[in-house]
């Protein structure tokens, strides 16, 4: 549900950005804008227990999957447990989880990285548990890296004679430096005689620059533009001498592009977002409000004396609708980012109204800026 906040709460979002230096491009370094291919992370997951819970545990009832691998883990230690008439084990201080990290770019076996422990099961909490060996699988299926440690939550919580409190997730925890790396992966940075730089977005203009600024760094013809988000450097051969070139490659400095204009909107929060390069073309705007308002009075009904009857209570609904002036309101172009807050605070409207406003504003050609619905 959308609150129903006015607008001048974007000026409040938007008064840091809005000052005469966003109208200027500005300098900035090709590493901020663009990244190496082949130079990436790769994700890992694996299937865990914790153990240790305080009885904030699976109710192993109803996750038989949890009784199912605590006992492969322990036959694995040569311990059997009872089966067949044997009474069911009750194990409220473990649980079931999915491990999730990720394998850095260049990482060698020994490295330590950090690991999300999240629960699958109905467990309370996973504060105070201890994560068992649980190996880590990239895309491919293989094992790149081994998990285990103490589980960190963020969150706290309390429950006595049905009443709960809590702040932050409980089901949800970190093991910091939890997983050693034991599969290293290779990358294509060093093979071929040159590098790729992918852009961060895709814009012709950028990709021009960039080419520019290495050729002029380094010599005409070093670099070359394959797209809108693709360029193209030679590069030295040596390992080391490949390194130092992509040293000064990032820090080499550039005028950037001003964006394409765009208006992003999150229609679950109601937030919205503009960018200095938003204009407004001159428009006229009514949008009226309709508020429909539902509210239930208690109504007792009690018996006479010395009747048989009892007490009874009812609820009375009473809903009323009210709707708001369209008033028709005119817009003068706002070619500034400073004027487009100035003119939509001016309307007064709700960022409920506000999300069918830029939309009609968009279609109607007035919006000059790339709309994004999240």
């Amino acid at each position: 549900m959308l609150k129903n906040s006015t607008i001048p709460l974007i000026s409040l979002l938007l008064a840091s950005a809005v000052t005469p230096l966003l109208c200027q491009a500005q300098p900035t370094r090709i590493k901020e804008i663009a990244s190496v291919q082949g130079v990436r992370s790769n994700h890992l997951t694996g299937y865990g227990i914790v153990i240790g819970l305080d009885g904030t545990g699976d109710q192993t009832a109803q996750m038989p999957y949890t009784s199912q691998s605590i006992s492969n883990y322990l036959k694995q230690q040569g311990i059997g447990l009872p089966s067949g008439g044997g009474p069911a084990p009750q194990l409220r201080n473990i649980a079931s989880v999915i491990v999730t990290g990720k394998l850095p770019a260049f990482a060698e076996p020994g490295q330590l990285v950090d690991v999300v422990v999240s629960s699958i099961g109905n467990a309370k909490s996973l504060k105070g548990g201890t994560l068992i060996t649980t190996p880590l699988k990239g895309a491919d299926g293989e094992i790149y890296a081994l998990a285990q440690g103490n589980v960190i939550v963020g969150g706290a919580g309390a429950s006595q004679a049905g009443s709960r409190v809590q702040v932050n997730q409980l089901s949800v925890g970190r093991v910091v430096d939890g997983a050693q790396i034991e599969r290293s992966v290779t990358t294509s940075l060093l093979q071929g005689p040159f590098i790729q730089l992918a852009l961060n977005s895709s814009d012709f203009q950028t990709a021009r620059k960039v080419t520019d600024a290495i050729n002029t760094h380094f010599g005409t013809g070093t670099a070359r533009a394959l797209s809108g988000r693709s360029v193209q450097v030679d590069a030295p051969t040596d390992a080391n001498e490949r390194v130092s070139f992509l040293a000064d490659l990032e820090e080499i400095k550039f005028e950037a592009s001003l964006p394409a204009a765009m208006v992003v909107i999150n229609a679950r929060t109601g937030s919205i977002v503009f960018n200095q390069s938003v204009t407004l073309g001159p428009c006229a705007i009514a949008h009226g409000n309709l508020t429909i308002t539902v509210s239930a009075t208690p109504v007792i009904s009690q018996p006479g004396a010395l009747s048989s009857g009892s007490t009874v209570v009812k609820e009375k609904a009473n809903i009323q609708m009210r709707e708001g002036e369209g008033r028709l309101m005119y817009i003068a172009a706002a070619p500034k980012l400073e004027d487009v807050v100035r003119a939509i605070n001016l309307m007064g409207a709700t960022t409920q109204d506000l999300l069918h406003i830029l939309e009609a504003m968009k279609a109607a050609g007035a919006l000059l800026a790339e709309l994004v619905v999240q």
